[in-house]
Order: C-alpha cells, then structure tokens, then sequence
C-alpha cells in the first residue's frame, strides 16, 4: 500500500468516494491499491488483487504495458482513448485512461474511465429526450383528432334520426362505427390513461405470469428459458401494467419465431410480414426450436438517463427469431411502425410508455436468430 503521504490515498474517504476508477502500481506493475470504483470496474476485490500483476487482470491489445514501464522510468505522464480492456472473466470495455508518477520509486497513478458506459449513457438521455418529444407529439396528434370526430360522430347520429329509408341509414353507421374505431385507436396510442397503481411486486411474478399466457397461446409450440437472479427484492410498481409492458415484447417475440416460414432465425428473402412485429431479415436455416428466454440481473449504482439509481433491475427478453431489419430498429419505438401486415405498431409505443411512467428504459440489440429486449427498472421501495 502507498504510504500516507500518497495523494490517492492519503484521503480514503474521497478516494473511495470517486467514480473515476483508481489504481496504484509499483514499477514493476504490480497492484499496490485500488479504490471501489475500480474493484467494481474490473471485477476484482482490493485485497485479492494487491500484489497481483497488472496483465493478470486486464488483456490490452498494443504496446500498452511497454508504455506503463516507461512512465514509471522516466517519470512521464501520458494518457490513451477509446482502449479495449478484456478482464479476465471475458467481459469487454472500451476505456480512456491516464497515467501518472506519483513517486520517486516508479508508482504509478491509473486513472480509468468507462468509455462505452458514458456512450450508453449519452445514448439513453438521448432516448428519454426521443421519449418525451415523442409522447408530447402524440398527446397533441390524438387531440386534435378526437375534437373533429366527436363533431362527426355527433353530426352522423342526428343525421340517422332524420333519415327515414334504412338503407341510407346503413351509411350513417358506418360513419359512426369507423369515427368509434379511430377514437379507439387513438386512445391506444396514449397508453394507459390511468396513473399506475403501486404496490409491492416481484418482477419474477411479471415474468411467469407472461410466460402462463404465451404458453397457452403458443400451444406448445414455443420453448421458454429463464434464467432468474432470485437476490432481486420486491418493488413499488404497477404489477398489472409490468405485465402488459413485457407481454406486449414477448407476444412480438413470439410471433416472430412462429410466423417465420422456415423456422427460427429465418426469414423471406424479401424481409416479408412474418416478422418481430416490425421487420426481418433474410439469414440461414436453423434446426434451433422457437425459444424465448427471460433473464434477470441485478445492477448496483446504475445510472438511467441523468438519474443513478442505488439498485436497478435489468430484465432481457431475448428470442430467436428472424430479427428485426436495420432501417427499422431507430424507429421500433414509435406508434405505427410496424413491418408485419397484421400489426398496428402500438405495443412497443405502449411498452415504452409503460417503462417510462416507472422511470425505466426499453433497449433493443436485434440481428438474425437472436433479438435482445433490455429493460431496465428501478427497484425503488414503497413508501
């Protein structure tokens, strides 16, 4: 350990405060201290890596280890971007990180900072902004519809008083059923009109719940994985509004790896309706039988736009299906869209809305045979 008078760690408490990831080595690389952010960053605890050599923690391409040999010789600081890290466990980062002697004796000052987590992060503001202008557009949309068809609807029902021949009513009906079925349309494209109802849920019983209803709808045709983190604790949630948020997912994930004409993980060569409810793409045959797997993870001082939440529960809903085409992955989100003939493009717009009333996020990494729907949701108590 460095002694007291190091500028690391002659402060614990702001050290082990620090995000930044912090490492001391001596001149010959080996592990001398390393603060929480790193332990957490590199998956290793303090007392099992001190002592350890850097390069039996983390694999970096390049000359990197040369370099840090250098710094601690000659007494230079230097600092790399966008650097892959492959720790030991196989996980995969991409870094920004600075050097620095902070000794006579050769020590050196790691700093490391997550490059691919503040991209995700810039990338998840980005979706929460999308978010928001996207529902703020729609509440408008559906009002200014709705205004004009209470007028038609109202206008062809005392049109159909007057009328006398029954067969000019029938097109009054007609007005009146098609003004009903678009003001129900619209109604679903603003989601759920009630606030959620919160109350103590354990997402495992969400989950099971949504894999009771495809089971049955499947007829035992869809094969179903769960790989369950059975740590995760009850939440303040809408339980029956969760359940509509992932069926929506799953039920879309079903129909893909049914409605494909060869199986799981094909597709039409022109990208056809038997889609992920948005699109597909053309890929090889697979004997793999239709599977869609439920996954749960717990997730300690994760950040979700702005906001770091203390525990967050990540949820990924992955099948196996065709995928979903490129050019409809940026736009998956959105009410409408939809690449399957028979799909209207409201149950992820739905989803998303749900999510977001609980302060989550809806992710989507989609190529052929395999298409990953992450959620994230914070565990937050009831109070």
């Amino acid at each position: 350990m460095a002694n007291a008078s190091n500028p690391v760690t002659g402060y614990p408490q702001i050290v082990d405060s620090l995000s930044t990831a912090l490492l001391v080595m001596d001149r010959n690389l080996l592990i001398r201290y390393m603060n929480p952010a790193a332990e957490n960053l590199l998956a290793v605890s303090a007392t099992r890596s001190h002592g350890m050599a850097f390069s039996a923690m983390v694999l970096v391409a390049g000359d990197t280890e040369r370099r840090l040999k250098a710094a601690a010789d000659h007494g230079r600081s230097f600092s790399q971007h966008e650097v892959e890290y492959m720790l030991v466990n196989g996980a995969r980062m991409i870094v920004d990180y600075t050097v620095t002697p902070i000794s006579s004796e050769g020590d050196l000052l790691l700093e490391i900072w997550r490059r691919d987590q503040l991209l995700r992060i810039n990338r998840e503001e980005d979706i929460l902004s999308q978010q928001e202008t996207n529902r703020v557009l729609v509440r408008g949309m559906a009002h200014e519809i709705k205004n004009p068809l209470g007028g038609i609807r109202g206008a062809a029902q005392l049109l159909d008083r007057e009328l006398q021949s029954a067969e000019l009513r029938e097109y009054t009906q007609v007005i009146i059923d098609e003004a009903d079925r678009l003001r129900s349309l619209v109604d679903r494209m603003l989601g759920p009109n009630k606030a959620p109802r919160l109350i103590r849920t354990n997402v495992h019983e969400v989950l099971e719940r949504v894999r009771a209803l495809l089971e049955a709808e499947s007829h035992g045709k869809l094969t179903f994985k769960r790989d369950y983190d059975p740590s995760l604790p009850e939440f303040c949630a809408d339980r029956e509004q969760l359940i509509q948020a992932f069926l929506n997912i799953a039920r879309n994930a079903m129909e893909a790896c049914l409605e494909s004409p060869d199986g799981p993980g094909n597709a039409d060569s022109h990208g056809g309706p038997h889609n992920h409810g948005n699109s597909s793409s053309k890929t090889g045959k697979t004997s793999e039988p239709a599977t869609i797997t439920f996954r749960t993870r717990a997730l300690r001082q994760f950040t979700i736009g702005p906001v770091r939440h203390r525990l967050v529960c990540r949820v990924d809903v992955i099948d196996n299906g065709p995928g979903i085409s490129p050019q409809l992955q940026q736009n998956i989100f959105y009410p409408m869209i939809s690449g399957r003939a028979s799909g209207n493009g409201l149950g992820l717009a739905i989803t998303q809305s749900i999510i977001g009333r609980h302060h989550g996020l809806v992710e989507c990494n989609s190529e052929p045979g395999h298409t990953n729907f992450v959620i994230y949701l914070p565990l937050e108590e009831c109070t």
